[in-house]
């Protein structure tokens, strides 16, 4: 009987042992989603502590690069709603490829930005624009992106005693962003990325800063600080808004 069984081993083609080899891997995707909730701290035009989420969707393809983030953050005390608020970002991006060795990373965009705040100083930000960036540095560790370009943004100030029924900011922008990513270890990375709109009547700056930390597969804890200044904003508002975030985050691809 052993002998049989023996023969009937060796009889298989050792390609179906080799289906799955030990180091298999899946083959990289060109779609990527990111599903993350946790705690929020608000200093600034709020103060409170409550609950956050964030999805961001991503379709990196070799000519073009789709990007989706959504964000909530809403909070409430006994009483009433304290925070409420929805950021909305897209982007589109077109990959150059030419003979020009100064294009070979990069590529134009069109970009949306919309919010809505119901206890901001502005409750109605959109901004759309337009513009060129490129990879100013690009390895297996560390990417720094460069974006410039021209817009449009749509301001709708908050209500206050003083100005019952304000008109809408609308303003031409020229807008600058920096995004860098670094790897920091094998489970450990820092994202900031540094966004400043320049207009006649009114500027911001805003940085997003997160450190990240895989937990275990896809799962990963993620520290977040998000930092807003507002040049010019209405009577009995802060410039400064600052958001603290501490999340548990899921990536699937």
């Amino acid at each position: 009987m052993f002998r049989v069984l023996t023969a009937l081993l060796l009889s298989v083609p050792m390609s179906a042992w080799a289906l799955v080899p030990p180091d298999y891997q899946e083959p990289p995707s060109d779609f990527i989603a990111e599903i993350e909730a946790g705690l929020q701290i608000n200093r600034g035009n709020t103060e409170s502590s409550s609950f956050n989420g964030r999805t961001k969707l991503v379709y990196d393809t070799k000519q073009f690069k789709q990007e989706g983030t959504f964000k909530l953050y809403y909070s409430a005390d006994a009483d009433k709603t304290t925070a409420e608020k929805y950021d909305l970002q897209l982007q589109s991006s077109y990959k150059l490829d030419n003979d020009f060795s100064w294009l070979d990373d990069g590529y134009i965009f069109g970009r949306g930005d919309f919010t809505l705040d119901r206890f901001g100083s502005y409750t109605q930000v959109s901004t759309i624009s337009v513009g060129y960036g490129f990879d100013a540095i690009s390895n297996s560790d560390t990417k720094l992106s460069l974006e410039i370009g021209p817009g449009y943004r749509y301001n709708m100030p908050i209500e206050t005693e003083a100005e019952p029924n304000p008109d809408a900011d609308k303003d031409i922008i020229v807008r600058t962003a920096a995004k860098f990513k670094h790897k920091l270890q094998e489970y450990t990375s820092l994202n900031a990325d540094l966004t400043a709109e320049m207009g006649e009547n009114n500027s911001t700056l805003t940085l997003d800063m997160n450190y990240k930390n895989t937990l275990f597969q896809d799962w990963a804890f993620k520290i977040g600080v998000n930092v807003k200044y507002t040049d010019v904003v209405p009577e009995g508002s802060k410039q400064t808004d600052t958001i603290t975030t501490f999340n548990l985050m899921y990536t699937f691809q």
